[in-house]
C-alpha cells in the first residue's frame, strides 16, 4: 500500500485575513502568502495596513489592502468583493481581528464590556457571514477563526470577564458554523492560542505578568506569532480536510495544568 503525503500547500487559493495589520493577523497573511494563496489584508486604516501590504507585495506576492471595520457589514461585505474583484474567487479566509482589556468586573462600563464583545465575538461572526456567502456560492473553502485558550479557562490575574466570554463564544460559534455549512463543504475551525508574544500581550496591564505566563506555561516561555501560523495554515490546507469545528489549543501546555 503507498499513501501520499498531506498537502499543507495552498497554491492557486484566495485568502482574506482580517487584522492583517499586527500581531497574529499579520504573521498569518505573510504564512499564508508563503504556502502560496493570493491574500487580501482586512484591517482599520493605518500604518500596520500600509507596512504589511508592502511586505508582502516586496516578495512578489499578489496582496491587496483593504481598510474595513469588523462591526460594520456593509464594509465586510465591500471587502470580500474587492478580494474576488481582484485577486479571484475566495476560498481561505482567517478571522484574527480583536482588541483586550482589563478592568474588574463589578467597576466595567457597559461600553467597555460591549466594545470587546462588539469586535472580538460580532466582529468574528459578520466575518464569517460575509465569507461563508461567497464561500457558498463558490462551492466551499475553510474558515479559521483566532480565538484563545481563554475561551477555555479563566486567566489567572487578568480581569477579563468580557474578553473570556467573548473568546468562549467564538469557538462555540465554529462549532456551530461548522455543522451548519458542513454538508456544503465548507469547513470552520478555531486555533486557541496561549500567551503569545503580540502587541496585545505587551498592553501595559499585562506587562509586569509576562514572566508569570512564562513561569506557567509547560514549555517555559509565550508562543512567538510563527508558532500560530504553522497550525492555522495546517487548518486551511489540504492536509486537514476531514477537520471541522475543531478548537485547536496552541497553548505550550498551559491547559494541561
Amino acid at each position: 500500500m503507498t499513501t501520499t503525503a498531506p498537502d499543507f500547500r495552498l497554491d492557486g487559493r484566495t485568502a482574506l485575513v482580517t487584522g492583517a495589520a499586527s500581531g497574529i493577523g499579520r504573521g498569518v497573511a505573510l504564512g499564508i502568502a508563503g504556502s502560496g494563496a493570493a491574500v487580501a489584508c482586512i484591517d482599520l486604516p493605518g500604518p500596520g495596513l500600509d507596512a504589511v501590504l508592502a511586505e508582502l507585495v516586496a516578495s512578489g506576492v499578489r496582496a491587496i489592502a483593504v481598510p474595513a471595520d469588523v462591526t460594520d457589514p456593509e464594509s465586510l461585505g465591500e471587502a470580500v468583493r474587492r478580494t474576488e474583484a481582484e485577486l479571484g474567487p475566495l476560498t481561505l479566509a482567517v478571522n484574527s481581528a480583536g482588541i483586550a482589556n482589563a478592568a474588574p468586573a463589578e467597576e466595567m462600563p457597559l461600553a467597555q464590556w460591549q466594545r470587546v464583545v462588539d469586535v472580538d465575538l460580532t466582529g468574528v461572526f459578520l466575518s464569517c457571514q460575509a465569507e461563508g456567502r461567497a464561500m457558498l456560492r463558490h462551492g466551499g473553502g475553510a474558515i479559521v477563526n483566532i480565538a484563545s485558550m481563554s475561551g477555555s479557562i479563566a486567566n489567572r490575574g487578568l480581569l477579563q470577564a468580557h474578553y473570556n466570554a467573548a473568546k468562549a463564544g467564538v469557538v462555540h460559534l465554529t462549532k456551530s458554523l461548522a455543522m451548519e455549512w458542513s454538508d456544503r463543504r465548507i469547513r470552520v475551525n478555531a486555533i486557541s492560542p496561549g500567551y503569545t508574544a503580540t502587541p496585545m500581550n505587551t498592553r501595559p496591564e499585562v506587562a509586569e505578568q509576562v514572566k508569570t505566563f512564562e513561569a506557567e506555561t509547560p514549555l517555559g516561555r509565550m508562543a512567538t506569532v510563527a508558532e500560530i501560523v504553522g497550525p492555522t495554515v495546517f487548518l486551511l490546507s489540504d492536509a486537514a480536510a476531514f477537520c471541522t469545528g475543531v478548537d485547536l489549543l496552541v497553548d505550550g501546555g498551559f491547559t494541561c495544568w
